[in-house]
């Protein structure tokens, strides 16, 4: 079937990011009677058969001898309810592309409509016009910059009733202003020969292109800022900002100047994903003053639009782009990021131009623009942690990878951070394959290092705008007794159990503040997964138990310092889990170490170590990494604790 060989070029083209953009484009083949066109909220790099919907062609045909009402709005609202009614039966619960008309009255079996930047570059130049008629004569057919929906399909009819009739063919190749381009043919060779004359002759007219090498930049100051902007533009909702730069988005941040060729919209995609425009800020030599200019800059902008922004440029650093949830905030920095590369490619075309006001009105107040954002932008039913973010320090295995999973599961974006960093991506990766790409992404880091860990805070803050969760879990066990313990080992584990959890509270905490400067209502968490050692000493264990201790008064003391901000910081001291790597690993887990110490009076194999411990749980079974994730679920969620050691302990230990 010729539905396939559709499919089979939608998968070509879309998986190709030099020609779709956040998932975008449109495909259809058409006989005689029926079009079978891309459904919105597919994407052409996944769509099956079943993604295309079936058009009755007659009745899409009939629609431009209707008379429709010459009010804009009223008008689109009539042909939406035609478009919609020449469905097939079976197609009811499906809803074609915008483009539906466009595609059906193109006389080629086959159609592939891209938003290719370098296509853009030419659409979107002052000059684009003109360079086309050089490049191509009359092998294409130009339109111009026109309202989308019935009028362009209109406007497209009547050129290539001219074009055909001038020449004595069908066009197959049609650009249109400010949005993409169509080539047509009657089989897939067809299509990819007439992609080519495009693309060879635009290649050969590129003398610029954009740069997207990596570039040095202020670290610290662009992760400082984020915050201010996840907070700023938050609206009492979930928030999440992605930090973006190259040498490209770089040249065009050096000043406001600079900043013109990518300070408007250049497609109706720009303005569904990313607004009209993008807010410049000016950089300013200290934090307050850059906060100061932040807030004013969304202020005015808020002001003069009706509405926030979702892209920030700040001047030397790069833009931020902002969305609801991860998935949002990305797509919103994609499209921004093809808005850079039109803006460059445009160079070669006699500068940008961008979308006429008018058109920018239209774009922003179209129901089909509005249905395909929100098909394309919606997010799932809210979960426990919706949207938050969070660092879980040790969590390429064992304990630290079970709590990750489970807040994954509750729609947090988690930094598996490790100092394994091959085993955290490969964990972060499995993660994103069940969870969702980009909710977690890993990061190697010693939680010993003032260094590291400062660079594991702002990395996790570049990606995701902040932090509401730290969850310090990284930890280390080394028993014996006062005469086998040496100094060395007695200090590594102060070192990860007592020292990283104030390295790690400094750093998140300087996050977190600034978030509650922006938003004096919002709450955050530091959370250290302390141990049931914690509450009570352990035998030929001190080394451990003492920083398990110091932990709690660490605990209490940030507390007291950090509540002015909103941030709550607890610990969690489970039991002991028995089935875990830190107990059952059969060479360094614990059953094995506190069999060779001696701890166990008369266990003389790992199974008796086992027993023994087993009998000391009222519950009769270890702690689980469930447990310990209802009980982070449990601090997130009560706003009016702060300073405590929580046990999960089966019973083992009661507080008094």
């Amino acid at each position: 079937m010729s539905i396939c060989k559709i499919v089979e070029l939608s998968h070509k083209y879309g998986a190709n990011p030099d020609f779709v953009l956040a998932g975008g484009g449109n495909t259809s083949y058409k006989d005689d009677e029926f079009l079978y066109i891309k459904g919105s909220g597919t994407t052409l790099a996944t769509i099956t058969e079943e993604g295309f919907v079936k058009m009755n062609r007659a009745k899409l045909s009939a629609m431009f001898d209707r008379e429709y009402s010459k009010d804009s709005a009223a008008r689109e609202a009539e042909v939406l309810a035609d478009m919609m009614a020449a469905r097939e039966p079976s197609e009811l619960a499906k809803r074609p592309s915008v483009e539906t008309l466009l595609h059906n009255i193109i006389n080629y079996t086959y159609i592939v409509h891209t938003h290719p930047a370098q296509a853009n570059g030419l659409t979107c130049g002052k000059d684009g016009k003109a360079i086309a008629e050089k490049l191509w004569g009359d092998k294409v057919v130009w339109i111009d910059l026109m309202e989308p929906g019935f009028v362009l399909a209109v406007a497209v009819k009547e050129a290539l009733d001219n074009y055909k009739a001038k020449t004595g063919k069908d066009a197959n190749a049609i650009i249109l202003q400010n949005h993409g381009i169509f080539i047509a043919g009657n089989t897939p060779e067809d299509i990819e020969a007439n992609t080519n004359m495009i693309f060879d002759a635009l290649k050969d007219q590129c003398k610029i292109t954009p740069d997207f090498s990596e570039v040095e930049f202020d670290k610290e100051r662009a992760a400082l800022i984020a915050p201010a902007i996840r907070m700023l533009l938050r609206d009492n909702g979930t928030s999440v900002v992605k930090f973006y730069t190259n040498k490209q988005v770089m040249e065009f941040v050096k000043d406001k100047e600079a900043f013109y060729p990518i300070s408007s919209a250049f497609s109706p995609d720009h303005i569904v994903y990313c607004k009209p425009e993008a807010v410049f800020v000016e950089a300013a030599e200290d934090m307050d003053t850059q906060y100061d200019l932040l807030v004013k800059a969304i202020e005015d902008y808020k002001s003069s639009k009706g509405f926030a922004p979702k892209v920030v440029a700040v001047q030397g650093l790069g833009y931020y782009a902002w969305g609801t949830n991860v998935k949002n905030a990305n797509i919103c920095g994609e499209v921004f990021m093809d808005a850079v590369k039109i803006g460059a490619y445009s160079q070669n075309f006699g500068g940008a131009l961008f979308m006429t006001d008018y058109m920018i009105d239209f774009i922003c107040n179209w129901e089909v623009e509005s249905y395909r954002s929100k098909v394309s932008l919606g997010a799932g039913a809210s979960k426990r942690l919706e949207s938050k973010i969070a660092i879980v320090t040790g969590s390429a295995q064992g304990f630290g990878q079970g709590i990750a999973e489970e807040m994954l599961k509750e729609g947090c974006n988690v930094v598996i951070a490790d100092l394994n960093l091959e085993l955290a991506q490969t964990n972060s990766d499995n993660m994103n394959a069940k969870y969702g790409a980009k909710h977690s992404f890993a990061l190697g880091g010693n939680v010993g290092d003032e260094d590291s860990v400062k660079d594991m805070v702002y990395s996790t803050v570049l990606e995701y705008g902040g932090l509401d969760i730290f969850v310090n879990n990284a930890g280390i066990a080394i028993a014996g007794t006062l005469e086998e313990m040496v100094v060395g080992k007695f200090e590594l584990v102060t070192k990860v159990n007592y020292t990283a959890y104030f390295l790690c509270t400094k750093y998140a905490s300087r996050i977190m503040k600034i978030q509650n400067r922006f938003d004096k209502s919002y709450m955050m968490d530091i959370i250290q997964i302390n141990s049931k050692s914690g509450l009570e000493g352990s035998k030929n264990n001190f080394a451990y138990a003492g920083s398990k201790f110091g932990g709690i008064g660490l605990t209490q003391s940030f507390a007291l310092e950090l509540v002015g901000y909103n941030i709550k910081v607890n610990c969690i001291c489970p039991g002991n889990l028995l089935n875990g790597p830190l107990w059952s690993d059969p060479v360094k887990g614990l059953f094995v170490q506190y069999l060779n110490a001696g701890k166990v009076p008369g266990a003389k194999t790992v199974a008796d170590v086992r027993e023994y411990y087993e009998s000391k749980v009222p519950m009769h079974r270890g702690c689980e990494i469930i447990d310990v994730a209802r009980a982070i679920f449990y601090i997130v969620e009560q706003e009016y604790e702060t300073g405590q050691a929580i046990p999960v302990t089966g019973g083992q230990i009661m507080l008094n």
